[in-house]
């Protein structure tokens, strides 16, 4: 028995229709035991961990309905579909109402709807099993997923996570770049319904303005120039699941419009297409800048700001919540430590003391960014000053001072490489614009795919 299994407890007296459903389900891939009533089915629970139980009910000792209520008062109980005689659909509706039942099948038992109604009761299970997991590890030490932080700001992000999740309202998540927009993106969907459905992220920063509507919602074969076969869009993709647009605000204006009209009725139309397509999606979005000034300005629709914004969830920057870097680095460390098969143990305390005082303008992704090199310098016992880069030790050789712009300097050192001084110039004009990467594309004289690839580049998008 694995534990990836799917596996599916019959409780039926009769022996020959326990036998004859028991070989059907079993063609269909799930593992099965069975028991031949109530009593003997509660004792098999504790070794066989069904994810879904079958039961008649007239049965010897304990019926169906007795087993219904021993269940109902055990925590995180399998769901239970009731075998009932044809015609008897009062006492069927009962079952299920009053006694909690996930739901009831007719005899003779129909296959095809039986599977159907088999493979949505265990993926209930499963899912709640899921939930009630990382609700532990909230509960436990302020983990959610891949999310980590005991911080009271965290703690919020946590609850509306939780709360919005299983929900199919749309949510907007707001934050610096690096604060972790997806990692929350991704977490809502393995927490909602749709989490067997694909999940497809898509940056609206990232690609040509004249390449954004075919990449959104598809084309057809010859609908420009370059089209030589038809292509599925990022809805038609994601439908039955989830779909996160990244950097929202820079939409362009033109393709906000036939978002919100996709948002409105539920279907695309492909470029070149003579119809609309019905999708099933769930639609998430992320920014670093201000939608609703953006709205106020004329430069984002203030309709679709709304129609977006069901739901906020501001994830703070790092600097505003020091206190979770230690717990933050020592999960970064572990995670890191599995990826490059290294055994560093933990951070010198020196260490941990100048990242909680480091600002960290590229937040928990540039926090990563340093690990991740300490991790590969120094390979096992512990990381110490010399693993990290020096703008964060503040050892400086020779120092340079270089104005840039009117108000702001950056301070060069003799021995930084030419990457390392472009970095430092982008991450000042960052933090000089805000983090617009608009107006930061502007100052430093590059289009924004070239500044989102730069940025790409040192961890910092």
């Amino acid at each position: 028995m694995t534990p990836e299994a799917r596996r599916v407890l019959i409780v039926d007296d009769e022996a020959n229709q326990r036998s004859a459903v028991s070989k059907m389900v079993e063609k269909w891939g799930f593992e099965v035991d069975t028991a031949s009533n109530g009593v003997e089915a509660l004792e098999k629970l504790p070794g066989f961990e069904p994810d879904a139980i079958v039961t008649d009910v007239m049965m010897p000792e304990m019926d169906g309905m007795e087993l219904l209520r021993r269940l109902n008062e055990m925590p995180g109980a399998p769901p239970v579909i009731v075998l009932t005689a044809f015609g008897n659909m009062e006492t069927a509706l009962t079952t299920v109402h009053e006694h909690g039942a996930f739901w009831f099948v007719e005899k003779p038992i129909r296959p095809r709807g039986f599977r159907v109604l088999l493979e949505r009761a265990v993926g209930h299970h499963r899912l709640s099993a899921d939930k009630e997991r990382l609700e532990r590890q909230l509960s436990n030490s302020g983990v959610l997923g891949r999310l980590v932080g005991k911080s009271q700001a965290m703690q919020e992000v946590f609850f509306l996570v939780k709360q919005a999740a299983p929900s199919n309202a749309n949510i907007l998540l707001t934050g610096e770049s690096g604060t972790g927009k997806e990692v929350v993106s991704r977490l809502v969907h393995e927490l909602s319904p749709r989490a067997a459905g694909p999940f497809i992220a898509m940056n609206c920063a990232a690609l040509p303005e004249t390449l954004i509507e075919s990449e959104l919602f598809g084309h057809e074969k010859g609908a420009f120039t370059g089209a030589l076969t038809a292509r599925q869009g990022c809805f038609e993709l994601a439908h039955g699941g989830t779909l996160l647009l990244d950097e929202i605000g820079d939409m362009p204006l033109a393709l906000q419009a036939k978002l919100l009209r996709v948002l409105e009725d539920r279907k695309v139309r492909r470029l070149g297409a003579p119809r609309e397509i019905a999708v099933d999606v769930r639609l998430l979005a992320a920014t670093n800048r201000d939608l609703k000034q953006m709205a106020a300005e004329g430069k984002f629709r203030e309709d679709l700001y709304y129609r977006l914004s069901v739901l906020t969830v501001a994830l703070p920057p790092l600097r505003e919540r020091r206190d979770d870097i230690p717990t933050l680095a020592g999960a970064i460390l572990e995670e890191l430590n599995q990826k490059h098969g290294t055994r560093v143990a933990a951070l010198d305390p020196a260490v941990m003391q100048t990242l909680v005082r480091y600002d960290w303008p590229g937040n928990v992704r540039e926090l990563r960014n340093v690990l991740e090199r300490a991790v590969v310098l120094c390979g096992e016992g512990d990381i110490g000053p010399e693993h990290l880069p020096r703008n964060l030790t503040g050892q400086t050789a020779e120092p340079v001072k270089r104005t840039l712009g009117p108000t702001p300097q950056a301070v060069f050192t003799v021995g930084m490489t030419l990457d390392q001084v472009e970095r430092e110039v982008i991450d000042l004009t960052m933090a000089y614009t805000k983090h617009n990467r608009t107006r930061a594309a502007e100052i430093l004289g590059i289009n924004q795919k070239t500044l989102y690839n730069k940025l790409k580049e040192y961890g910092a998008a």
